[in-house]
């Protein structure tokens, strides 16, 4: 069994909302340009003025999100892993925060 140093994963929380249109947008490119490298995502979503939580995860190119239970009184905060090959992390999480309202 050999292990491939390439593979990796990162992770991103981030506090705040999230614009729903840039999200979308940000992760539209990068499923188009590196989502042969994403062999798997997911994460727990604060979308700005939606009162729950929006669940998504992913799979290479393939992409699922609906929403989950309501914030009630938990803060409101963006949990996201990514896993593949030869990932930048400082592009994502730059790219990730770009998408905060």
């Amino acid at each position: 069994h050999e292990h491939d140093n390439e593979v990796s994963s990162v992770g991103i929380l981030e506090a705040g909302d999230v614009d729903g249109e840039k999200l979308n947008e940000w992760l539209r490119e990068l499923l188009a340009t590196k989502g042969v490298d994403i062999y798997r995502m997911k994460g727990v979503l604060a979308i700005r003025d939606e009162p729950n939580r929006y669940v998504f995860q992913g799979v290479h190119m393939l992409l699922d999100h609906r929403p989950d239970r309501p914030w009630g009184d938990a803060s409101r905060e963006n949990r996201l892993i990514f896993i593949g090959r030869n990932l930048d992390r400082a592009a994502l999480v730059q790219g990730f925060r770009a998408c905060l309202a």
